[in-house]
């Protein structure tokens, strides 16, 4: 990394399967993401480890730190959901040399990205591309995990994000074949919430409950059943060749709907914004879905959910950015004690 007299700060955003690294100068009125590196979990025994690696890969000694993860945030010691890494906050802070150190959840990240998103940096699916956000905000994603939040306020007042784990409500199947994969999922997990259907390893679920025709998980394993890679049944789907492929990212998508849908109501929303990075490789896939179809199948409150603005978000890294928002606003709250 060239010299900078700046005085930068480190941000993360660390999912279940990779940990992105990057600086920010949080005196600067514009979120900027300097000298990002994406690092792969399993290649590193922690996240201290992923976050030495990586400073001394680019040769920066930051002196503040705003961190996302994908757990909850609350206490001193933090466990990630989807990763066998754990840490606490006082130790994490002197094992890297912080002064001061934000650990907040990895979707409360993506939350506080999305007023600094500009206009290129997301695709609307229902409503004015030009019509400004609308708060309260419904922010959830299907990647490694499932991410839901709720950003609240609006541009004159303010923004401010409420973290939940939403994604580990019940999964409300609809339907014979959802009703099929929840038992599928049931007898292997002991209990299936929305996570388990949306997310990588859900889509693979999903897919495996269609080639074997709904057989319980143990039989399907003793036959040498092996679930495909998310990445290969998307590829699949979209090559349009492999119709079981294409009728589980069907599902998924429908899923995904109903899930939105909900998530709006509980919220009170008036925008959705999907991030996550599984979404935005199948945006014209989920656009001809039942994506909306189910999103609106909410009786009653379907006029509702027609003036809800939906969008799918493309910036590279929104949890990267909104870790640099939070590095800024964690700057101007330590100047004004």
């Amino acid at each position: 990394m060239k010299a900078d007299s700046r005085p930068l700060a480190l941000i993360a955003d660390v999912g279940g399967t990779n940990a992105r690294f990057a600086l920010t100068d949080p005196a600067s009125s514009k979120a900027d993401i300097i000298e990002p590196r994406s690092l792969i979990n399993a290649e590193f025994a922690s996240l201290q480890h992923a976050a030495e690696h990586y400073l001394a890969e680019v040769g920066a000694h930051p002196r503040s730190a705003a961190i996302a993860v994908a757990s909850p945030v609350h206490g001193e010691e933090i466990r990630l959901t989807n990763r066998a890494w754990s840490f606490t906050r006082s130790e994490l802070k002197q094992a890297l040399g912080l002064h001061q150190l934000s650990v907040i959840n990895d979707f409360g990240a993506v939350s506080w990205a999305i007023p600094a998103l500009q206009s290129a940096e997301y695709l609307t699916l229902h409503g004015r591309d030009d019509a400004p956000l609308r708060g309260p905000v419904s922010v959830i994603g299907p990647g490694t995990g499932l991410g839901v939040a709720l950003l609240v306020g609006d541009a004159q007042r303010g923004w401010d994000v409420v973290e939940t784990e939403g994604g580990h409500v019940s999964f409300a199947p609809l339907g014979d074949e959802e009703q099929t994969i929840a038992r599928w999922l049931t007898a292997r997990f002991g209990r299936t919430s929305t996570e388990r259907v949306l997310c990588g390893a859900g889509l693979s679920h999903i897919d495996a409950v269609l080639r074997s025709n709904g057989n319980a998980p143990h039989d399907v394993a003793l036959r040498g059943f092996e679930m495909r890679e998310p990445a290969d049944i998307v590829k699949a789907a979209l090559e349009g060749h492999d119709v079981v492929a294409r009728r589980a990212l069907a599902r998924f998508c429908a899923v995904l709907g109903s899930v939105c849908g909900d998530t709006a109501l509980i919220h009170g929303a008036r925008t959705v914004m999907i991030a996550g990075g599984m979404v935005p490789r199948f945006i014209p896939f989920l656009r001809s879905s039942a994506f909306r179809e189910r999103f609106l199948a909410k009786g009653r409150f379907a006029p509702y959910l027609e003036s809800v603005t939906i969008r799918v978000i493309t910036h590279p890294n929104p949890g990267l950015l909104g870790a640099a928002v939070a590095a800024r606003a964690a700057l101007q709250a330590e100047a004004s004690r």
